[in-house]
């Protein structure tokens, strides 16, 4: 906590959860006016829990966006993502319910999870709202207020940042006296490294298809900093996990075609979330059934 935070400074963890693919993690990127977290139209893109941190001198919130959940758990490691979920309603202040408007299924599971008993604001988010009609909407809205006494019903599009500045300043309203927790120039409670490996499993997610964005891990296992021509410069060295022979020739592709080109889309968005350039080199790793197993799931981070 910060010496100079004044007696009237605001400060809370904000907690999201919902379903896969319903815009849980554009939702905390347009808040945040930044891109914190990696999305794609894929479900189970999300697969940590990851903190990005709001900050001004009135406030401080602490968002915590969580993998979507996950009905039919198939590995240890959609158990580890689904435990992660439902973290949320240990350390919350304040709880985001995101429903995609689009394709209205409710999360039950979070009625079944202790919402109905839970003493803490809880802010139901229609994301997607831009793809229904008033009509629809308004319907919607009628529909999900049989189902809990929500603090508020917002609707939002994290694509337009519709509904964005309504939901910011309903949460700044609903949070309660508190420290900074954490130094108000800090944007996330994870390392430099983390977000590298995203923005590689990100792209593996564009570049590829079917099964190879689900059976693959980054881990980012060297980084140089040094300096060229008197700049910055990072050589970066990362190894992606597969499951089988086969699926690492898909992601080398033929002659190395497939594996230069998440190298050159992979560089580019690090240099521009890093700011400055680097030298990036990625391997490409067999690991059978890494998903259920325990010692490459608390490498990873999954388990504790």
């Amino acid at each position: 906590m910060e010496d100079n935070i004044s007696e009237n400074h605001k400060s809370g963890f904000v907690n999201i959860i919902g379903l896969p693919n319903v815009g849980k993690s554009s939702l905390l990127n347009a808040l945040l006016g930044d891109k914190m977290v990696i999305v794609s139209h894929k479900p189970q893109t999300t697969r940590h829990r990851i903190f990005g941190i709001m900050n001004t001198d009135d406030y401080q919130v602490v968002f915590s966006d969580t993998p979507g959940i996950i009905r039919e758990e198939s590995y240890k490691m959609q158990k580890a993502m689904n435990d992660a979920a439902f973290s949320v309603f240990e350390d919350s202040d304040i709880l985001l319910v995101v429903v995609d408007l689009s394709n209205p299924e409710f999360p039950q599971e979070v009625i079944d999870n202790k919402l109905q008993n839970i003493q803490i604001p809880v802010i139901l988010v229609l994301n997607k709202v831009d793809l229904v009609s008033e009509d629809v909407y308004q319907e919607q809205i009628v529909e999900y207020k049989k189902l809990h006494d929500w603090t508020q019903i917002v609707g939002t599009s994290a694509l337009n940042q519709s509904g964005i500045d309504t939901l910011k300043e309903l949460i700044v309203n609903n949070l309660e006296l508190g420290p900074a927790y954490y130094p108000k120039d800090q944007l996330s409670n994870r390392p430099e490294r983390f977000f590298i490996s995203e923005l590689i499993r990100e792209n593996i997610f564009t570049l590829y298809h079917q099964e190879i964005p689900y059976s693959t891990e980054v881990a980012v296992t060297d980084f140089k900093e040094s300096e060229k021509h008197g700049k910055p410069f990072v050589h970066i060295y990362a190894t992606i996990f597969c499951m089988r022979r086969s699926q690492k020739g898909i992601l080398l592709g033929k002659n190395g075609s497939a594996i230069k080109q998440l190298g050159i889309d992979s560089r580019q968005a690090i240099e521009d979330y890093l700011g400055n350039k680097i030298y990036l080199e990625l391997h490409v790793k067999i690991k059978e059934k890494w998903r259920d197993n325990d010692s490459l799931l608390k490498s990873f981070g999954y388990l504790q």
